[in-house]
């Protein structure tokens, strides 16, 4: 049976629905904020290193390296009670947040050892998805699945145009070599298959270009094709998600809510008609209730 502590622990820690969990996790995305700022301020000349040749003085390193080995202790405390409360320890740790909880700490350790790894903590930054349950917005958690069954139905097809383009690629990038050769700039094969990318994706660099008549009639095709690629994995993507959204439609926003956990102990609610919680003996607010307590 879990002690005291560590239902109280949980309750803050893992409790968005209760004020003290709310507070909790508000707190800590502006810490993971704060913190975030200060990696990419370490990286700046004159202020987290010094300039070329020691030319400009890094005038906060000292300070900015202490405030992130604090909060990275602070990170550390945090992953390690979550660890000690969560109701099943090996199922959170391999959750995503958990891992990314995790990637939040490591880098700054694994820095000890290659020079560079501690500016991964950078991937804290995905922690603030938290701010999705903070703020009362897991609406959109029904939207997140939704794209994610459309990426999934859609991958096949994606692949197999991904498979076309590259072929596409390699193709035009060898016929624009054997036109333009290297002495228009088209010195390999791989080479004129990266203008052909840059070519067909309309960036257009402009490192390369072709120099003949024929070579510049080829890439204008090119352009005119990429243009016209842009829009298959769109409706790939389009016709998937209208499909996810008739298997799954959103719920009805009017209907009665499920019922929350108890306040008190993060109890799972009992009947419908239950007043009380079954666990710890807490009166359930209406929010709570949907029989008794409303009568």
């Amino acid at each position: 049976m879990d002690s005291g502590i560590r239902t109280r622990l949980r309750r803050v820690i893992f409790g968005v629905e209760t004020p003290s969990g709310r507070y909790f996790d508000v707190v800590l995305i502006f810490f993971i904020l704060v913190s975030v700022i200060l990696a990419m301020l370490e990286t700046v000349e004159g202020i987290g290193r010094p300039g070329p040749l020691g030319l400009r003085e890094a005038r906060y390193e000292t300070a900015l390296r202490a405030a992130g080995w604090a909060f990275t202790t602070l990170f550390t405390v945090e992953y390690l009670l979550r660890l000690y409360c969560a109701e099943r320890r090996a199922a959170y740790a391999l959750s995503f947040f958990g891992i990314v909880d995790l990637l939040a700490v490591g880098p700054v350790y694994v820095g000890l050892l290659i020079p560079g790894g501690q500016y991964f903590v950078l991937v804290r930054v995905l922690r603030i998805l938290r701010i999705f349950r903070v703020f009362g917005l897991a609406a959109y958690e029904q939207e997140t699945r939704v794209m994610l069954a459309a990426l999934r139905a859609s991958l096949r097809r994606i692949a197999v145009f991904l498979l076309f383009v590259v072929t596409m690629v390699v193709m035009l990038g060898s016929l624009m070599y054997l036109i333009e050769g290297p002495k228009n700039g088209f010195r390999s094969i791989p080479l004129s298959i990266y203008w052909a990318i840059v070519t067909l994706t309309t960036v257009g660099y402009g490192d390369i270009s072709p120099q003949t008549a024929l070579g510049q009639g080829l890439a204008g095709v090119i352009m005119i094709l990429g243009y016209s690629l842009i829009v298959v994995p769109t409706g790939f993507v389009s016709v998937a998600v209208a499909e996810a959204h008739r298997r799954n439609p959103a719920p009805d926003q009017s209907a009665p809510r499920d019922r929350r956990p108890c306040p008190s102990c993060s109890a799972a609610p009992g009947g419908p008609e239950a007043v009380y919680c079954m666990k710890c003996g807490t009166r359930l607010g209406p929010e709570d209730t949907r029989g008794a307590a409303r009568r």
